[in-house]
């Protein structure tokens, strides 16, 4: 049977069938009979594109006058839709913990209730976008990597992150919070409630650390109050404290927070999670304290494969001392600085700062007019006799020591 056959058959057929599959046999007639007609003219006069045009016209000629009719639609019921159960458990984890997004959801999940069989990440958040429970996120510009040289934690307690979040209002004043973090499992060590950022408040909470989790080999921190400050080396009276407790020092470039960019991270989640103006202190303490208890043993942290801090930390085997001693210097020439912060020096008195009162430095030979002063292991200044006078020099290029 020719094609003009089959339409003419189909325009007479006493079909029950709806406006648009007549429409479609009305279509395909027009486009037989019609030969000076064009393709997009026929497509115009019955109100379709081009593209659903030629579909129809394949469909009639591989299928006959059935290819036009209405085709069942995509079943209705999915057989891999995600259980309800296992939809709802979804629903009341992004509830009850109301930052988190898949990755954490499925690790939760799976760690507590492993019988769900959970779907796919990508289908977790469909879910919770379809539930209005996700918001189109902002698109972020990225950061360079720092190129500072500062170091990679290896193992935990390679390396503590420390910094003040920014201060907000309680009751009773301004609250100022002390954060300490290890930089490798990312267990938040400290999370305190502080009225200022003076150092012997913020000295107290590094001791109660070292004395719970012992001593890490380096500290990373910004360059503000109390962790540094414009005496020589940068140090302040509370790195200074360090320094003889044998921890390395590192400080970030002055604003560039994303050198300190995983504890910068932690401070948005306990802001999101802990922050609360006008409660007072106590109050605030509390939600720190609990704060501390769901970051490290219950949100899934991406930095560390979705294990939770608790998984990945371990204490120092470096304990705190019960004395601290002042640095040694072999090989050195070693003066006492005096309690006005000064230091005799080829007859000379030399300023180096009231926050070394009492401390031995060590003087490490350049050439025979120049020395390069330190404290410990960071080296504060460089000390300067070419000329009449004998000078401290901040500037320290040029007073690499001699090589034996």
């Amino acid at each position: 049977m020719s094609i003009a056959n089959l339409v003419v058959e189909c325009l007479v057929m006493p079909w029950q069938k709806t406006d648009p599959v007549l429409e479609r046999v009305k279509f395909i007639a027009a486009l037989l009979n019609e030969p000076n007609a064009t393709f997009a003219e026929l497509c115009a006069r019955f109100g379709v594109s081009r593209m659903t045009g030629y579909r129809w016209k394949k469909r009639f000629e591989n299928e006959g006058p059935s290819g036009l009719e209405d085709r069942p639609s995509v079943a209705r019921r999915q057989p891999n839709a995600t259980a309800v159960e296992v939809e709802d458990a979804i629903v009341e984890m992004r509830k009850r913990y109301s930052t988190w997004g898949p990755k954490k959801i499925r690790r939760r999940l799976s760690d507590t209730q492993p019988e769900l069989g959970l779907p796919a990440l990508s289908t977790i958040g469909a879910i919770l976008r379809r539930r209005g429970m996700i918001a189109p996120r902002r698109r972020r510009v990225l950061v360079p990597p720092s190129t500072t040289g500062l170091s990679t934690p290896e193992h935990p307690n390679a390396l503590w992150t420390a910094d003040h979040k920014g201060d907000f209002k309680l009751e009773e004043g301004r609250c100022y919070p002390l954060t300490i973090c290890d930089a490798r499992s990312r267990y938040v060590l400290k999370c305190e409630a502080l009225p200022s950022t003076r150092t012997q408040p913020s000295r107290l909470q590094f001791e109660h650390a070292f004395r719970e989790f012992g001593l890490p080999d380096r500290i990373r921190s910004d360059n503000g109050t109390p962790f540094a400050s414009t005496a020589l080396g940068g140090l302040s009276r509370l790195s200074v404290w360090w320094v003889k407790l044998g921890i390395e020092l590192e400080r970030i470039r002055p604003g560039h927070p994303e050198e300190n960019g995983a504890h910068e991270r932690m401070h948005r989640t306990l802001k999101a999670e802990a922050v609360q103006t006008g409660i007072n202190f106590a109050e605030q303490q509390r939600r720190f304290d609990e704060f501390r208890l769901y970051f490290n043993h219950i949100r899934p942290h991406e930095g560390i494969d979705m294990d939770v801090p608790a998984q990945r930390y371990e204490t120092s085997w470096r304990p705190y001392p019960s004395v601290v001693s002042s640095p040694e210097y072999p090989g050195m020439k070693v003066r006492r600085v005096q309690s006005n912060g000064s230091m005799h020096w080829k007859g000379k008195l030399l300023r180096i700062g009231k926050i070394f009162a009492g401390e031995p430095v060590g003087l490490e030979e350049v050439d025979d007019a120049r020395w390069l002063l330190h404290f410990g292991s960071v080296q504060l200044a460089g000390i300067d006799g070419r000329g009449d006078e004998i000078t401290v020099v901040r500037d320290l290029e040029g007073f690499a020591p001699r090589t034996p």
